[in-house]
């Protein structure tokens, strides 16, 4: 095995994309960290790959055992090239459904961990100016939906980081690339998805009637999970990666959509916008 070839570094790789991902990457002949909470889960990933692929425990909700994992992989492969934060899933819940220890446990996942993982990635990065960070976001990430508004918070949130990230580190050599998904056949419609148990009539017609629609999917996703992962690795690995990358039709659609609401509000009401400043001298 040649030493230059790629080490990829994988969370909540036991199912969907994740799981795809890792599997790819593995038949293309890279190197591969693939991480789940039980190692388990992703033994069979690793099984018949030899040294090119490592299974670790890794709840990245635990900073001893996020710092663990990235440790055991740099020490395994002697640097990890490109970091994947997918470990993530979704809330069914109104606004007002919400419940505090399911909302903080979502944000501990999709947000939190993402930043753990991050940190404990850069050091060895910026010390060979050179890596790749890809976090994946959502086409939930750009447009939100009802039902889904905390999940909708956490992918706003890896949006906004995302693009600080880029910004900080592109002068020492590394990029940065936020995958943006619409309904691929995951699990995170269905075993995934957690819900709130409160639930309020008055929102039946939207946040209910909406919570029905996104479990009906479950199975029937459009999005093909091991086509996404090949096209992560082609954008991570071409000369000049995205800083964006939607997945599917639905995302491109609803995305450029979105574009065009956003400019005829701001159009619309520009004059009050731009009155907001002092006169000019």
């Amino acid at each position: 095995m040649n030493d230059s070839t790629p080490v990829w570094f994988i969370t909540g790789c036991s199912t969907g994309l994740g799981r795809a991902l890792a599997t790819t990457l593995l038949e293309r002949g890279h190197r591969a960290a693939v991480t789940a909470r039980d190692p388990r889960t992703v033994a069979d990933l690793a099984a018949g790959h030899g040294e090119r692929a490592l299974a670790l425990a890794l709840d990245v909700t635990d900073p001893a055992q996020v710092a663990e994992a990235v440790e055991r992989a740099e020490a395994e492969f002697g640097r990890i090239d490109v970091l994947v934060n997918n470990a993530g899933y979704g809330y069914l819940a109104a606004v007002e459904e919400g419940e505090d220890a399911e909302v903080r446990a979502l944000f501990d996942t999709n947000v939190f961990g993402l930043v753990e993982t991050t940190r404990a990635a850069l050091p060895g990065m910026r010390a060979r100016r050179a890596g790749h960070i890809v976090n994946i976001s959502s086409l939930g990430g750009l447009a939100a939906f009802g039902a889904t508004g905390y999940y909708h918070a956490t992918k706003f949130a890896v949006e906004g980081l995302s693009e600080s990230l880029a910004a900080e580190v592109a002068p020492l050599g590394i990029g940065v690339t936020i995958v943006e998904p619409a309904a691929f056949r995951t699990d995170w419609s269905g075993p995934s998805m957690r819900q709130s148990a409160t639930v309020i009539d008055d929102y039946a017609a939207t946040a209910g009637a909406r919570r029905a629609a996104t479990l009906a999917t479950y199975g029937h996703q459009p999005g093909d999970p091991l086509r996404a992962a090949a096209a992560v690795i082609d954008a991570v690995e071409s000369p000049e990666p995205p800083l964006r990358l939607l997945l599917g039709k639905a995302a491109y659609d609803i995305a450029t959509a979105r574009l065009d609401t956003l400019r005829a509000g701001f159009d619309t009401w520009r004059a009050v916008t731009v009155g907001a400043d002092y006169p000019a001298a």
